[in-house]
């Protein structure tokens, strides 16, 4: 089969691999559709934390946003799941250890990550083996377009959750996971404005109806959502929510962000760190009923076109997520 590996940093392309055998307790998926992920960027350019705590080695084959129909059912597994239109979760927990046992298995020191975390390999390929604990069914009124992006929807309906606010929340960075709990939050009664610095990536938010603007408006909110990537936000985040809530943290920077820990004890602030989509897919599949993701999709290209995208050499308009048909 087809596959896209990153064989070192900015080095990449399609090659053809073995098609996966599904062990036992896993399935075989047909790739429909993969998202391109700021994670799978920082791989390719060798940036990702993984790839220097020896987590992740060169060659990879990334992907981890995807959906697809089951091909193949391995032993163990209920036939019934053949032909099934799925997608699944990211984080392969160990499924014994007490992390996994107590519900956080993506928090497990074992796991596997999906196209990141060591060597599972990922979905920008024509085929993706996948435990079948990790599977999630997509209902007739959920396409493969919307499918790929039930993993950043699952972050978001986490880091809304996290959030807890009934008023008003501020969501700082227009990215893809940024939109989603803008978007999911709304959809919630919630009063919500998104901040970022790029005004194509602003004008974008107001296209689908959302407040959003490079300034902060006036008062203090009653969440703030960092899901900007910028090491100067965190502590900035902290100064612009009320004494006594919380701020959620799902952004990652390139170095460390710094916070003054006493303006959060003495703001009384809850701080909220999210990792992973996990125990959010159910939840996000379930609304996608009430919003459509799919206009966060600025293209759909082939494997080959992924190298571009990566290195953002590609121009696909202001929309922030680009997906993948591995059969391109």
């Amino acid at each position: 089969m087809r596959a896209f590996v990153v064989t070192g940093p900015a080095r990449a392309g399609v090659v053809r691999v073995p098609v996966p055998v599904a062990g036992p307790g896993e399935v075989v998926v047909a790739v429909e559709r993969a998202g391109v992920c700021g994670t799978d960027a920082e791989i390719f350019t060798g940036e990702m934390s993984y790839l220097h705590t020896g987590q992740a080695a060169y060659p990879m084959r990334i992907g981890h946003e995807w959906s697809g129909v089951v091909s193949a059912v391995g032993p163990g597994v209920d036939e019934t799941w053949r032909g099934r239109r799925v997608t699944g979760d990211t984080m392969l927990g160990c499924g014994h250890c007490a992390r996994c046992v107590g519900g956080r298995q993506h928090l497990c020191a074992d796991r596997y990550e999906i196209g990141i975390r060591n060597g599972w390999p990922g979905a920008l390929a024509e085929y993706l083996p996948v435990p079948v604990r990790a599977l999630h069914p997509l209902p007739s009124t959920v396409d493969f377009v919307a499918g790929a992006l039930v993993e950043p929807a699952a972050n978001a309906v986490r880091a809304v959750r996290a959030a807890a606010v009934t008023g008003r929340l501020l969501v700082i960075g227009p990215g893809t996971i940024g939109l989603l709990c803008a978007m999911l939050a709304t959809a919630d009664g919630v009063d919500v404005h998104v901040l970022g610095v790029d005004e194509p990536s602003l004008a974008f938010a107001r296209s689908l109806g959302l407040a959003a603007t490079s300034a902060p408006p006036e008062g203090l909110f009653d969440a703030v959502i960092d899901a900007s990537g910028a090491a100067s936000v965190p502590a900035r985040a902290v100064e612009l929510v009320e004494p006594g809530r919380r701020v959620v943290f799902i952004g990652l920077s390139g170095e460390p962000s710094l916070i003054d820990s006493r303006q959060l004890v003495f703001r009384d602030v809850t701080a909220v760190g999210v990792l992973s989509g996990s125990g959010g897919l159910t939840g996000a599949i379930e609304s996608f009923a009430t919003i459509d993701p799919r206009p966060l999709v600025a293209a759909t290209v082939g494997l080959a076109d992924v190298a571009d995208v990566l290195a953002g050499t590609g121009r696909y308009g202001p929309a922030p997520k680009v997906q993948v048909d591995p059969r391109r």
